[in-house]
């Protein structure tokens, strides 16, 4: 188990210190030298992994998750195993549902909802949460859970 490097393509560092990679699916393979422990995958279709741990969100494309729950309860469990391991998270282009994941993950660092959408387009991607749902989603959604 280990962290990122600090020179890790897509490397997001949340404000509490932890790190997290995004990307995109249609980019290709991601460079290995660092290979995730974890990859959190949000596509409209099963996406497997099969040389790391790997689990998969049903989230059709600028749209928001099927399962609201199903995936804040991933998004806690991938923001928790960030302390200690490589978490990846992805969708097909690494912008939309992947910067709105980050955004949560922001949240779950200390960052307030109202913020949150500035400080991943800030510190991950300049489009990131591509959409006034997923702007709300990220904002809003209940992390209490």
């Amino acid at each position: 188990m280990g962290l990122w490097s600090h020179t890790a393509d897509g490397l997001v560092v949340l404000p509490d210190g932890r790190r997290v990679r995004g990307r995109g699916l249609h980019a290709g393979p991601p460079d290995l030298t660092e290979a995730p422990e974890l990859g959190l995958y949000l596509t409209a279709r099963p996406h497997v992994e099969v040389a790391w741990e790997s689990r998969w969100i049903g989230w059709p494309d600028f749209r928001l998750p099927r399962s609201p729950s199903d995936a804040v309860a991933a998004l806690r469990d991938a923001f928790e195993r960030s302390a200690s391991s490589r978490v990846e998270i992805a969708c097909d282009g690494g912008t939309g549902r992947t910067g709105t994941a980050m955004a949560i993950l922001a949240r779950l660092a200390g960052i307030p909802g109202d913020d949150a959408v500035a400080w991943v387009r800030a510190h991950y991607r300049e489009r990131a949460v591509e959409t006034p749902w997923q702007r709300r989603f990220a904002a809003g959604v209940d992390l209490s859970r």
